[in-house]
């Protein structure tokens, strides 16, 4: 069966896990812990990215990450890339680090941020790399220590989850333990990684009921919300695709973003793809990139390539194209038919 596309829009929250190849450890000490974490705090901040919950074990990891101005899966590439490269060359290895791609669940912020966070933070205590409640207080290689204050990631969103017990911190840090306390003796919760119409219902037992009584959910494994969520986010992803297919039976591709581009900007299409670094042609990118990306489905990969740049320089271009198209108002299906 062929993988299905992620879901990810501004503003959207993800449950994110990758695992060790062959279920082996990506953390060998804590030095690898201290290289991964920086190269997390690096790239939140540069992408406004905002981190709620985090944990690290020993063969895999877990974040709950909301989308700022740069796609999620251009985040996890260069996060899991560039930490492999560098356990390879310390471990004196090769090879793959991960296994597979990433698992990325959309999920409903107001329903199960809460839920999440608890679930994600207490990974160390479960799996007894700490002994007690005390113990996951001080821990360094997960979220919870950073929100009772005993560490300070200037990456993390303190406040946010804070913010879900209490407007005033030394309360809703209390509350907050109690929070994970309750919940120190839970096991494995299918309902918050498990498919997608579990998770929606609360588990098989009532969905068979549900289903008895004539009732069905709308489900998508990809997604960790109600049937409501899960609809409207469908909705907002096929309606990015419908544009993207409209705009494909036109004909429209790079080559031709890049002519209307030209034609929009009064300068010639070779120059787009060339070395150039002036203004106007950096301008010129920067609308290629972002309609390139956002509206007829390109990879970053395919249109770095395309153009002779990295792919880190596409998602910035990516990010000020937007903007350019926000400020004046530029529509490229307008445009194309202005063209043809």
């Amino acid at each position: 069966m062929p993988r299905r596309a992620r879901i990810d829009a501004p503003g959207a929250v993800h449950h994110i896990t990758a695992r060790g190849i062959e279920r082996r450890k990506i953390f060998c000490d804590d030095q690898d812990r201290e290289t991964f974490i920086q190269r997390l705090a690096e790239l939140v901040a540069e992408t406004r990215t905002q981190c709620f919950a985090w944990a690290l074990m020993p063969n895999h990891f877990h974040l709950v990450l909301k989308t700022g101005n740069v796609p999620i899966a251009t985040i996890m590439r260069r996060l899991l890339t560039g930490y492999a490269v560098g356990f390879n060359r310390r471990h004196g290895r090769s090879g793959h680090v991960f296994q597979n791609r990433y698992k990325s669940i959309l999920c409903d912020q107001d329903a199960y941020l809460k839920e999440l966070v608890r679930y994600i933070h207490l990974n160390p205590l479960r799996a007894k790399l700490v002994k007690d409640i005390k113990g996951l207080d001080r821990y360094r290689y997960a979220g919870h220590s950073c929100l009772m204050g005993k560490c300070l990631n200037h990456w993390q969103e303190v406040d946010a989850v804070l913010a879900l017990f209490s407007s005033q911190v030394p309360l809703a840090r209390r509350r907050y333990r109690e929070f994970i306390k309750a919940a120190i003796h839970q096991g494995r919760r299918d309902d918050l990684i498990g498919g997608g119409l579990v998770r929606s219902a609360g588990g098989w037992s009532t969905v068979a009921k549900m289903r008895k009584a004539g009732l069905f959910l709308k489900s998508d494994e990809r997604i960790l919300g109600g049937s409501d969520f899960v609809t409207d986010v469908l909705a907002r992803a096929q309606e990015v695709l419908d544009q993207q297919y409209a705009l494909t039976v036109k004909g429209i591709g790079f080559d031709q973003i890049v002519a209307v581009v030209s034609d929009l900007l009064s300068i010639q299409a070779k120059a787009i793809v060339g070395p150039s670094k002036e203004r106007i042609i950096v301008r010129a990118r920067a609308l290629v990139c972002y309609w390139a990306v956002t509206e007829c489905g390109l990879s970053m990969t395919e249109v770095a390539s395309r153009l002779n740049i990295s792919v880190p320089t596409v998602s910035l271009a990516v990010k000020r194209g937007r903007g350019m198209v926000s400020k004046e108002g530029l529509v490229l299906a307008d445009l194309v038919n202005i063209k043809t």
